[in-house]
């Protein structure tokens, strides 16, 4: 009985799986303009339109108070699953600063993540009780509190683990943009070689990049110079909600340049010099993470050829006493 309920079960989703795959969803407009506009650009990021924080889809990326890119699209299956339910709960404080931090520097809103955990949770919800279903059917009874228990643990940590997932993913991208901000400060201090202004150097270096650090970087730039007001605002701003203090400390010496006059172009040197002595330290840690990862397979396998190897005069001698 059980092995027809699993069977029927397999039948059934291979049966869904051939129905999707032969009329897939409609691809939004938005996406869809989005990866041809990529294709285009032969892998370059997404730069603004005439440089006024315009994104390729004709949309204002500074709009979204949630997210560090625009946003395209309504996410993957688990996201639309969970929609209806995450409306209701975007507004209760159930995201810590945190995640939210991490949200805006991937580019996605709340609502979305939100979405995401709830159909997690539900699905570790429902899969203990529907597995002790099917063994009921087949005869084989389970105590109610086993399959309550499992359920409970299993929803809560569906609804944590996204979060863990998008942590790395924000740690990966705020690793990224620090390799791009050495680059942008070595950028700015040829210019400011050259003679040109503080903010004129910035201008400069932040044209030269590609990328999506380059292309925060060009928004809070183009911001300021908008609204008329110093870079050094918006780069402050821009570093304490990608949660990079180097950017920071990048807009305080600027600042420090515009109101009291003073030389920056050593100490942007020194902090470009400073960002990657860190980055190379940091890659060195992960090579020899990675190199002891890797001797521990070699370990057990070692021992498990002297247990074959000494087991049978182990056994022997045992076996003599």
């Amino acid at each position: 009985m059980t092995t027809a309920l699993v069977c029927g079960a397999g039948i059934g989703l291979g049966i869904l799986l051939v129905v999707r795959g032969l009329f897939p969803s409609r691809l939004p407009l938005a996406v869809a303009l989005d990866r041809l506009h990529g294709f285009n650009q032969s892998g370059s990021d997404h730069s603004d339109v005439g440089g006024l924080g315009i994104g390729p889809l004709g949309m204002d990326r500074r709009t979204s108070a949630n997210a560090g890119t625009t946003e395209t699209g309504a996410g993957g299956f688990a996201a639309r699953v969970g929609s209806p339910i995450a409306r209701h709960l975007v507004d209760l404080p159930l995201l810590p600063a945190g995640v939210r931090s991490d949200l805006y520097v991937l580019g996605r809103t709340p609502e979305r993540h939100l979405a995401e955990k709830v159909t997690l949770a539900l699905v570790g919800l429902l899969l203990v009780p529907a597995f002790a279903g099917l063994l009921a059917l087949g005869g084989t009874t389970v105590a109610w509190e086993v399959p309550l228990w499992a359920a409970v643990v299993l929803a809560v940590g569906g609804f944590v683990l996204p979060d863990l997932g998008i942590h790395t993913e924000a740690a990966k991208r705020r690793a990224d943009f620090r390799h791009a901000l050495g680059s942008f400060l070595d950028l700015v201090v040829i210019a400011l070689a050259g003679g040109a202004g503080v903010e004129g150097a910035l201008a400069e270096a932040a044209g030269v990049g590609q990328g999506w650090a380059f292309s925060q970087l060009r928004r809070a730039l183009e911001e300021a110079r908008l609204a008329r007001t110093p870079p050094w605002g918006p780069l402050g701003r821009l570093g304490r909600e990608l949660g990079i203090p180097e950017l920071s400390e990048l807009a305080a010496t600027v600042a420090l340049a515009g109101a009291e006059g003073a030389k920056v172009r050593a100490s942007l040197a020194a902090k470009a010099a400073s960002i990657r002595s860190h980055a190379l330290a940091e890659a060195q840690a992960d090579a020899e993470a990675m190199s002891e990862r890797m001797s521990l397979p070699v370990v057990v396998l070692f021992a498990g050829f002297l247990l074959f190897v000494g087991y049978p005069a182990i056994a022997h001698v045992l076996a003599g006493l």
